[in-house]
C-alpha cells in the first residue's frame, strides 16, 4: 500500500511518512500515521473501510460526519476542546468523505488524538465509571439529534431476533461443516431463544425510545487522557444508527464488566464483575444527566444479558459460516469467543437479582 499516495488523497503532503498497523478491531484495517519524523506520537489515523461489511461508504461516512459535527457544535457551545472531545475527520480536497485508492480500497482519515490511550480491559472501577460517563455523555450530546437523518448502515445490527434467525440459517446450511463441533454451544443459544425479543419488542411497543446509539460500546472505544485518566472521546463510529440506549449499555457491560478479555479460553477466569457493573451504571447515568427514562434504567441488567447472548451467537454464526465476518487470529477463534460470551451469560443468570438491586437505586 502506498500510504504517501493515500495521504495525498486527503490533501496531506509530506516528505517523511511512517506508519504502524493497529492490531485491535475485528472489521476495518487501521493504521497510525506519523508525518513528523522521529518517534513522536502519530498525527493521523488512516482506516481502510471493510466494504464487504459496510456496503455503502457514502451512507456510512454521512452518518459519521453528521454525528461528529453535532457533537463538535455542542463542545464549542460548552467551551470545551473540540479537538480532543470528538474525532475530527478529514475530507478530500474535492470535499468527499473518503478516498478511493488505485486498487479500489476505500479510505478515511482523521486526526490522531495525542496523549490518549484505549484499553481492552481495566481492573479499575474508577476508569470504567469514566467510560460509562463518556458513553452516557455521548447519548446526552445526541439527545436532540434527529435519528431519522441517520442511515441504517447494517440493518438489524442489534436486532437479536434477526441475529438468532441468522444463526438458525447457519446451522441448517453448515457451510464450514462445523455444526457437530459446536453442538453444545448451539444448544445453549436455542435453550434461551425466548429471551431474544425483549428489547426489540420494547422498541416496537414504545416502552423504550428510539435514540441515536453507538451500538458498539466496548471499553476500547473510549479514548482516555494518558495523564488524568479522564474519558476524552468516543471512537469507532461505524455503527452509529437509530437504536435503543439499552444496546449501548448492554454492550459496555458484556465487554468491560467481564473479568477477562472476550477470547479468553480458560472459562474459569470468565465471570461478570458486579463492582464494575455498578461503577459503569453510576457513570453512565451521570453522563446522561437526565436524558433517560426509568423503564430504560430498569432494563439495564437484562440488556447486558441479551447483548452478551447476541454477541456470542454472532461469533457462533460466523464460526459456522467459515469465519467470513470477524477477523480471526487462530483456528477456532470465533468458537472460543462464543464460549466466552456464553459463560458470561450463564454467570449473569445467577447474579440477575443482584444486578436488579443495583439499578433500583437509580430509579426515581
Amino acid at each position: 500500500m502506498d500510504f504517501k499516495k493515500i495521504a495525498e488523497g486527503f490533501g496531506i503532503k509530506t516528505d517523511s511518512l511512517m506508519y504502524t498497523e493497529c492490531q485491535k478491531g475485528h472489521v476495518n484495517s487501521t493504521f497510525f500515521v506519523n508525518t513528523d519524523g522521529g518517534d513522536s506520537e502519530p498525527k493521523y489515523v488512516f482506516q481502510r473501510i471493510n466494504t464487504s461489511v459496510f456496503k455503502n461508504p457514502d451512507q456510512l461516512m454521512s452518518n459519521i460526519f453528521n454525528v461528529t459535527s453535532h457533537i463538535r457544535s455542542k463542545l464549542l457551545a460548552e467551551g470545551k476542546d473540540e479537538k480532543r472531545g470528538v474525532l475530527n475527520f478529514i475530507k478530500t480536497p474535492d470535499g468527499k468523505y473518503y478516498h478511493v485508492d488505485d486498487e479500489g480500497n476505500h479510505w478515511r482519515a482523521y486526526h490522531y488524538i495525542r496523549k490518549s490511550l484505549s484499553l481492552n480491559i481495566s481492573d479499575s472501577t474508577e476508569l470504567f465509571a469514566q467510560s460509562g460517563f463518556a458513553f452516557g455523555h455521548f447519548q446526552n450530546q445526541l439527545a436532540d439529534f434527529d435519528a431519522s437523518k441517520l442511515y441504517e448502515t447494517i440493518p438489524n445490527f442489534h436486532n437479536t431476533v434477526s441475529r438468532l434467525n441468522d444463526l438458525k440459517k447457519a446451522i441448517n446450511n453448515n457451510l464450514a461443516d462445523r455444526k457437530d463441533i459446536a453442538e453444545k454451544e448451539i444448544g445453549f443459544v436455542l435453550a434461551r431463544e425466548n429471551k431474544c425479543s425483549y428489547i426489540v419488542d420494547g422498541i416496537k411497543n414504545g416502552k423504550y425510545p428510539l435514540r441515536v446509539t453507538h451500538n458498539d460500546t466496548k471499553l476500547n472505544n473510549v479514548l482516555f487522557d494518558k495523564e488524568t485518566g479522564e474519558g476524552l472521546c468516543v471512537v469507532d463510529l461505524d455503527t452509529v444508527m437509530p437504536g435503543s440506549m439499552l444496546y449501548d449499555f448492554g454492550d459496555s457491560i458484556r465487554f468491560g464488566a467481564s473479568s477477562a478479555v472476550e477470547d479468553e479460553t480458560d472459562l474459569s477466569k470468565v465471570y461478570i464483575r458486579l463492582d464494575m457493573f455498578e461503577a459503569y451504571t453510576d457513570g453512565f447515568i451521570k453522563g446522561l444527566d437526565g436524558a433517560i427514562t426509568d423503564e430504560e434504567i430498569k432494563a439495564f441488567p437484562i440488556s447486558a444479558y441479551i447483548i452478551t447472548l447476541e454477541t456470542g451467537l454472532r461469533f457462533l454464526t460466523d464460526y459456522l459460516n467459515g469465519d467470513t465476518y470477524f477477523r480471526i487470529h487462530r483456528p477456532d477463534h470465533n468458537l472460543d469467543r462464543a464460549r466466552n460470551q456464553f459463560k458470561l451469560v450463564a454467570d449473569m443468570e445467577t447474579k440477575m437479582d443482584e444486578m436488579n438491586k443495583i439499578v433500583a437505586k437509580y430509579i426515581k
